[in-house]
């Protein structure tokens, strides 16, 4: 059964998204009690369901709440999302870890080739100080491939980046920087140094340890220190099992097994294909548990489905919890 969705979804074309999402809502309808429970309290009949704009988008804060699972599993793994001292973080209960390999794997190939090309550099320390993160796992994987000798993580220890990174830039190796956005600050006020064969990748958020910025504000400072490259993001979260890239100026594309669309804040069933709205997204490789997310960014979609991830909602944590009270 695993093999046969692995070879649907990550092998879906164009032209068979929208049915293949339908199956999956289909699927996941039958076989995920909260998922239903959501459906059936929207009064929305699954026959009804014709085109990805009318399939329920389930509010990304229920897996804080809930169980999320698409049938009944003992996980191979659990992702937790970070959270402050006394919050509730969202947890990813996941059937088969090689899912999610192969997601990220064929995902990042698609968008910078062949990982062994490339020394890659995690700058995660908020990540690594707890051992939940998809990301770290993502960003380990990927290190070990890359098969060379400066791949790795590096935590606080900004002289020994500088100097490797000294070393690879002379020896013009193709290489990957992937960081908190704060730890990249961190590391740029102390060593600014021009770089020509290296990508820096910010993957958000400052964790409480700076003071929140947008993203163009956020990649001018970077190149500021770093030169004038383009600043490249990934955009993923713990609820998903598939990422969106940039490659500069904040503008994301999606791999062929996810889909951003928008919804209305007002009316969040008014499900748009372009224009400015709250982000929802499919994520095919979520089969297991549930592959249409309602986040709680705002953002801009155009009509080639790239987006940009404008910032949070006002009163995100309020917004679509009351239809689950009775769950």
């Amino acid at each position: 059964m695993l093999e046969q969705w692995n070879h649907k979804i990550f092998g879906v074309k164009q032209g068979d998204f929208e049915a293949t999402a339908l199956e999956i809502f289909n699927f996941q309808y039958q076989n995920n009690l909260v998922y239903k429970a959501y459906t059936d309290a929207l009064q929305i009949n699954p026959a009804s369901v014709q085109s990805i704009r009318q399939i329920p988008f389930l509010p990304i804060r229920f897996f804080k709440s809930h169980t999320i699972s698409t049938g009944l599993f003992e996980p191979a793994i659990v992702f937790e999302s970070s959270g402050t001292t006394g919050s509730i973080n969202s947890k990813h209960f996941v059937k088969d870890i090689s899912l999610y390999e192969e997601s990220f794997l064929k995902g990042f190939a698609s968008f910078y080739g062949n990982i062994q090309d490339r020394c890659i550099i995690g700058l995660l320390p908020s990540y690594l100080e707890r051992n939940s993160s998809s990301l770290v796992y993502m960003v380990d994987k990927l290190i070990a491939l890359s098969q060379n000798s400066n791949s790795g993580f590096y935590l606080y220890d900004h002289d020994k980046l500088h100097r490797v990174l000294k070393e690879l830039e002379k020896a013009n190796k193709k290489t990957l920087l992937i960081g908190v956005t704060y730890a990249l600050f961190d590391f740029a006020e102390q060593f600014p140094m021009p770089l020509k064969n290296t990508i820096i990748m910010e993957t958000g958020g400052m964790k409480g340890r700076r003071e929140e910025m947008i993203r163009p504000e956020i990649h001018r400072l970077l190149q500021n220190a770093f030169g004038d490259l383009p600043i490249h993001s990934e955009y993923g979260m713990t609820e998903l099992l598939s990422q969106a890239y940039s490659k500069g100026d904040g503008l994301f594309a999606c791999p062929p097994w996810m889909k951003v669309l928008v919804r209305d804040e007002e009316d969040p069933l008014l499900i748009k294909t372009q224009g400015s709205g709250v982000i929802n997204i499919i994520d095919l490789a979520n089969i297991y548990s549930c592959s249409f997310i309602a986040t709680d960014d705002a953002g801009k979609l155009n009509t080639d489905g790239s987006f940009e991830v404008i910032g949070r909602i006002d009163g995100s944590d309020l917004r679509g919890c009351s239809l689950m009270v009775a769950i």
